[in-house]
């Protein structure tokens, strides 16, 4: 009896030794690593190559397909305070997410106020394709309708003054003096009134603050159409033939 007790104390004391022994913390002791230099001369995996070679075919193919055609070349730098490239994305947007927001609201977007520097390649002269969107929009900007009261178009309208960029603008004309004090701004060929409410369609970013465009953030309400700028072009360039875009008296000065 006693030496069966010895071997039953045995084999409990081994038990919780093996339990404290697998609660112990492991820590990490050594790191090795070997430097893989990748470049030129790195011989490609002929199997991956043909596995991801027809994705490759299809997605430039898509890319590449001819959507519309544009006479000139059309760069941002190329007006003062209204571009032709300026003035086609914005009336793009306006064309083309009004049709979504009057099915969501039965409201109409009345503007539209993009940003200079979301621009960032020209619509060289030729075929336009998928891809040309790409280069000009490569960021992943979605749009928003945002609800505004007068008093907040003012302050859109002040920061468009000190600004003194062409910024994408739509739906509003401005006129401002030498000084750039404002003459005349019209919404819809109309005077703004400030307890009057505005659907200014714009993008996520600008939305958020970029820019210092603050004022978006005070807004009433606001719509998000899951829509990107992006895809707002190609679908637009899918629709026309040709573009014509110009530069225009949206937003001019008089000395």
């Amino acid at each position: 009896m006693r030496s069966f007790l010895k071997r039953i104390s045995f084999v409990l004391l081994l038990c919780l030794t093996l339990l404290s022994a697998c609660h112990k913390k492991k820590h990490l002791v050594k790191v090795e690593s070997t430097r893989i230099e990748i470049n030129d001369s790195t011989p490609g995996n002929v199997d991956i190559e043909n596995f991801i070679q027809p994705y490759r075919e299809n997605v430039k193919k898509n890319l590449d397909s001819v959507l519309a055609y544009s006479p000139e070349t059309y760069a941002k730098g190329d007006g003062k305070l209204n571009t032709a490239i300026g003035n086609l994305m914005a009336d793009i947007v306006l064309e083309q997410a009004n049709p979504i927001f009057i099915s969501r609201t039965k409201d109409t977007i009345d503007m539209v106020l993009l940003n200079f520097g979301g621009i960032r390649a020209p619509i060289p002269k030729g075929n336009i394709s998928a891809r040309t969107a790409y280069q000009v929009m490569p960021f992943e900007n979605s749009l928003v309708v945002v609800e505004m009261k007068g008093v907040l178009i003012k302050e859109l309208i002040t920061y468009l003054q000190e600004s003194q960029k062409p910024h994408p603008i739509a739906g509003i004309k401005l006129t401002v003096d030498a000084n750039f004090d404002l003459i005349k701004a019209l919404i819809n060929d109309a005077e703004i009134k400030d307890d009057a409410t505005y659907y200014v369609a714009t993008n996520d970013y600008l939305f958020n603050g970029g820019d210092a465009m603050y004022f978006f953030k005070r807004s009433e309400k606001s719509y998000p159409l899951q829509y990107k700028i992006r895809n707002a072009m190609i679908d637009y360039f899918k629709k026309v033939d040709t573009i014509m875009p110009t530069i225009d008296d949206r937003f001019i000065q008089i000395n």
